[in-house]
C-alpha cells in the first residue's frame, strides 16, 4: 500500500477539502503547515491527511475526521485560528474550503467489485 494515502476507516466520516493558490515566498508557511499536521494529529476524531502541491503553488489538502463535532472542534483550536488568519493575510492568493460527508469509498486498482 502507498503510505501517502491516509489510513481511512469504513464510511461514514468527514473530509475537509482545502484548495489554495499560494503566493510566492515561504514567509513561514512550511513550518506552519508542518505544525498544523502535528497539531491535527493530536485532536480527538482526527483520522488522517493527504496533500499535494504543484510547481505553480496550487495545492489541495484533504483532512479526514471521524464526525462533524471533531472537525468543528479542530476549527476552533487557537493555533489553527492563527494559521487561518496568516493564510488570508500572508500565504494565499485565493482558497476554497469544502466539507463533505463520505458515505462510500472504494480503493484499488480493482476498485468496486
Amino acid at each position: 500500500m502507498n503510505n501517502r494515502f491516509a489510513p481511512l476507516p469504513d464510511p461514514p466520516y468527514y473530509a475537509v477539502i482545502f484548495t489554495a493558490q499560494r503566493l510566492e515566498g515561504d514567509f513561514g508557511y512550511g513550518a506552519m503547515a508542518d505544525r498544523m499536521v502535528e497539531l491535527a494529529q493530536e485532536q480527538p476524531g482526527y483520522i488522517g491527511v493527504e496533500s499535494t502541491r504543484d510547481e505553480t503553488g496550487l495545492g489541495i489538502t484533504i483532512s479526514y475526521w471521524k464526525d462533524e463535532q471533531a472537525l468543528i472542534q479542530w476549527k476552533q483550536v487557537s493555533e489553527h485560528l492563527l494559521a487561518q488568519k496568516l493564510g488570508k493575510t500572508r500565504w494565499y492568493e485565493y482558497y476554497t474550503l469544502r466539507v463533505a460527508k463520505v458515505e462510500r469509498a472504494y480503493s484499488g486498482p480493482e476498485g468496486r467489485d
